[in-house]
């Protein structure tokens, strides 16, 4: 037999995780991210495909990445590679630029 209040308090600790994660990322919108990426697609493109064999594809990429990799490269996390070009462009985006960029380029 199931302890109902066992049930309960795991229901009720499970919703409060799920609250909070909601709460801890912000949410991306995508048409606000197309009118962000002025400064990405002079090597990433409109359509999030990169302009040089240097430059990575961001298209179908996915969200949580993207906004993990400019959360790093905005707090200099990021060394070698294209963080010397990465890091100045990701340095001023706010939490909620990274998201809605992310959620644009994700979502193409």
């Amino acid at each position: 037999m199931i302890d109902k209040s066992v049930t309960g308090s795991a229901a009720v600790l499970l919703g409060a995780m799920l609250a909070f994660s909601t709460q801890a990322t912000a949410a991306g919108d995508p048409e606000a991210g197309a009118e962000k990426i002025a400064a990405c697609v002079a090597c990433h493109d409109a359509e999030g495909q990169g302009s040089a064999g240097i430059y990575p594809n961001l298209a179908g990429q996915s969200v949580a990445y993207l906004e993990s990799a400019l959360k790093a490269y905005r707090e200099g996390q990021r060394a070698g590679g294209m963080a010397a070009v990465m890091t100045p462009q990701a340095a001023n985006l706010s939490d909620q630029d990274i998201a809605d960029l992310a959620a644009y380029y994700g979502s193409l």
